[in-house]
């Protein structure tokens, strides 16, 4: 079997595990055989230590990579846990190796002549990343970044452009399409980082921390700003809480200033959450009341170990609308709540998910509710 076979053969064997699986949810996308594909040349005429892999999403890019030009030392970050997971899951699975996972920092790119880039949807998420490569990786560093031609704009071509003094679009293939960014701009032709960005929010004293990928930004979702309304309401006894899925720390902060005796945890699978939510906790100066964790819901905390926990939920998995990912946070909720404990969450009021609470949970009561949003307390019982 040649390498290309072996390589396609290694991709449709991918699984999304341990990230949720469902029919309309995918290992591998049009997207990551074009950004193969397109880097084919350059992949063969540049060392594995060359090679970085941004936002991979269960591995397809780093493990096809590997088994199709037989490269090693590969780096590879992706900003989902689950998706770093799959990717170590996968590669356990069918036997192959050659890669690190990194951070986005310095260490990531230093140096790196190849960069493969599933384009992130957020312009300030790529916008920090082609900021980082053009300001660490070699001279003659080659950018080969793909996405769904529905997810792309004009615009991020034009973030690229900040950076790179050569950008081109490539044909279109399969619905997907491939961006390619060479010459990065010298230090004082493009803009000096400001990763992560700061914005005061005099209304609630708060001041909110963003890197380029993180839900929201610096502003308040309005989600959450329905949830803080009911931040008095919450039990008063607790001495205990978890944010789960914390963004960039907001309820997190918010919470823990206003109970002097609650410590608070929060957690996000996201690493540019949780690099937010860690700085915003340091600029409103709560690091001895807060602590943020990288984790697959609240798989940091033991079972029946908090008091009150604290939700808003996507309602997306990637590009695809799933309600599957409020359900594993509600049973989350529910493993680490004691029992008489409170999940208090804010949804879209079109998405009902009082009775799933209330199945999963216990006994749920609406606290607000319009058309947009709606606010329940659900109490933990014992099963």
């Amino acid at each position: 079997m040649d390498s290309d076979a072996g390589a396609e053969d290694l991709l449709t064997r991918l699984r999304r595990y341990p990230d949720l699986e469902a029919p309309n949810l995918h290992a591998v996308d049009a997207t990551d055989r074009l950004i193969l594909d397109e880097a084919s040349s350059a992949l063969d005429s540049t060392a594995g230590e060359d090679v970085v892999v941004i936002g991979d999403h269960h591995g397809a890019l780093t493990l096809g990579a590997i088994a199709r030009h037989g490269l090693s030392a590969v780096r590879s970050h992706q900003d989902r846990l689950l998706g770093e997971r799959a990717l170590l899951a996968n590669a356990e699975r069918l036997g192959v190796g050659g890669f690190a996972s990194l951070g986005l920092t310095p260490d990531l790119v230093a140096g790196a002549r190849l960069v493969l880039l599933q384009l992130p949807r957020s312009l300030d998420a790529l916008d920090e990343v082609a900021g980082l490569v053009a300001a660490h990786a070699d001279p003659d560093v080659l950018v080969v970044a793909g996405g769904r031609v529905k997810h792309m704009t004009t615009a991020m071509n034009d973030v690229l452009r900040r950076h790179f003094g050569d950008v081109r679009a490539r044909l279109a293939r399969q619905k997907s399409r491939v961006l390619v960014a060479s010459r990065p701009l010298p230090a004082d032709e493009r803009p000096a980082s400001s990763w992560p960005r700061r914005e005061t929010h005099p209304d609630l004293g708060l001041t909110v921390c963003a890197h380029g990928g993180a839900f929201a930004g610096t502003g308040i979702d309005i989600g959450t700003r329905a949830l803080l309304q009911h931040l008095e309401a919450m039990p008063a006894d607790a001495t205990s809480a978890l944010d789960l899925g914390c963004g960039t720390g907001v309820l997190a902060v918010l919470l823990a200033r206003a109970r002097a005796g609650l410590t608070v945890t929060a957690t996000d699978e996201s690493a540019a959450a949780v690099a937010s939510a860690r700085a915003t906790v340091a600029a409103n100066g709560l690091q001895d009341r807060v602590v943020v964790e990288r984790a697959d819901g609240a798989d940091v905390l033991p079972d029946a170990s908090v008091d009150l926990v604290v939700l808003n939920p996507p309602f997306h998995v990637g590009a695809a609308v799933h309600a599957g990912i409020a359900q594993v946070l509600f049973a989350e909720a529910a493993r680490v709540l004691r029992p008489g404990g409170e999940l208090w969450a804010v949804w879209n009021s079109h998405l009902r998910y009082r009775s799933t609470l209330e199945r999963v949970v216990g006994p749920t009561r609406q606290i607000d509710r319009d058309p947009k949003f709606t606010v329940t307390a659900s109490t933990r019982t014992t099963h």
